[in-house]
């Protein structure tokens, strides 16, 4: 069955993160650190930036460094998101690790 959404319609989304005051802004194809933390719902960790390292490390999300500076491109958050879904739908409990490509330290 075929999903209907907005862009079957001929409507582009932009994607948007949460600006913090209830709204959204738009969302660039280049994200900092912060901002790959907002778009990934991970502003409410202690340490998101911890926890992007942690993915960037087990090589299940890839950054591209400018300079000093890490960034992430949109489109490799959304397919980290979908390896993760695809993984979590299909797993079953005590085998999340194997299903995404995470190896065992």
């Amino acid at each position: 069955m075929n999903r209907v959404t907005p862009q079957s319609y001929g409507v582009p989304i932009q994607p948007t993160l949460p600006n913090g005051n209830g709204g959204f802004t738009p969302c660039l194809a280049l994200l900092t650190e912060n901002e790959a933390a907002r778009y990934l719902r991970l502003d409410g960790d202690r340490n998101p930036g911890r926890t992007l390292r942690y993915y960037r490390e087990r090589g299940l999300l890839r950054a591209t460094r400018l300079g000093r500076h890490l960034f992430y491109r949109l489109v490799e958050l959304e397919e980290f998101l979908e390896r993760l879904t695809a993984a979590k739908a299909s797993r079953r409990p005590g085998h999340f690790r194997r299903h995404i490509g995470c190896r065992r330290t």
